[in-house]
């Protein structure tokens, strides 16, 4: 089995012990009828076994579900969208596993789900830095047509929300892609009457709290995406340090 393979079945193993799993076991259902030729491709692994942390094949097939709330929100299912989670895929997997979970994501699409109930799934297996990396990816995903709906971002915020994220946490991330004239300050979430000391102070926390080493477990490609995050961060308390002279 490929390591691809491994990751995948691995994080539907991780999936199946809770609302995740009802999900893609419509799937597994309708592919295990469909299939004459042997064992579906998706048999998962013993129900029992678990990761001890987040790797990246429990990410993904947690993704692929929020994937498809923020696209349904607005009421459009746009290619570039769908092209956004294929070349997201295939950054982190093998063409062979890509396909799978395609076939995955596509029945995902076609159901309704209770998405607090996935979501507090999510948050409990789930460690904080890899849940703000979901809603820097659901971000991505949403201005992938070159902007953001409304309806986009409010998804978004409620599944952030439901994730127990932080509002000025959510807020911080928001602002890396819709930037306004306080964006900076929102990035280091504090307020523009902060002092210069408390401008420092927080970007000092941010730096840590988005720092590309608490994510590296969830692969490469998914770290060089938090060092976009960290980036934003260094820029905004540039931009802020040189609005103000310190």
């Amino acid at each position: 089995m490929s390591f691809g393979k491994q990751l995948l079945w691995g994080g539907i193993g991780w999936a199946l012990g809770g609302p995740i799993g009802a999900i893609i076991g419509v799937t597994l259902a309708a592919m295990s009828e469909s299939s004459a030729a042997g064992p579906s491709p998706f048999t998962a692994p013993s129900e029992s076994r678990r990761y001890p942390q987040t790797r990246p094949g429990d990410f993904v097939v947690s993704l692929l579900v929020l994937f498809a709330a923020v696209m349904k929100a607005d009421e459009r299912l746009l290619k570039s969208e769908l092209n956004y989670v294929k070349n997201f895929l295939r950054q982190q997997f093998p063409a062979e596993a890509v396909q799978d979970f395609m076939v995955l994501f596509r029945d995902i699409l076609n159901q309704e789900y209770n998405l607090r109930d996935v979501c507090r799934q999510i948050q409990r297996s789930m460690d904080h830095p890899s849940r703000l990396q979901l809603i820097h990816v659901l971000f991505g995903l949403a201005q992938a047509d070159g902007q953001i709906h409304p309806a986009e971002k409010d998804m978004i915020a409620t599944i952030a929300r439901y994730l127990k994220i932080h509002a000025a946490d959510y807020q911080s991330i928001a602002a890396m892609f819709i930037r306004d004239t306080d964006g900076a300050y929102t990035i280091l979430e504090i307020d523009p009457s902060a002092t210069n000391e408390e401008i420092k102070k927080a970007y000092r926390k941010m730096a840590n709290k988005y720092h590309p080493d608490k994510v590296a477990h969830l692969g490469e490609e998914l770290r060089v995406l938090a060092e976009e995050k960290f980036k934003a961060v260094n820029e905004a308390y540039q931009t802020l340090k040189q609005e103000r002279g310190f």
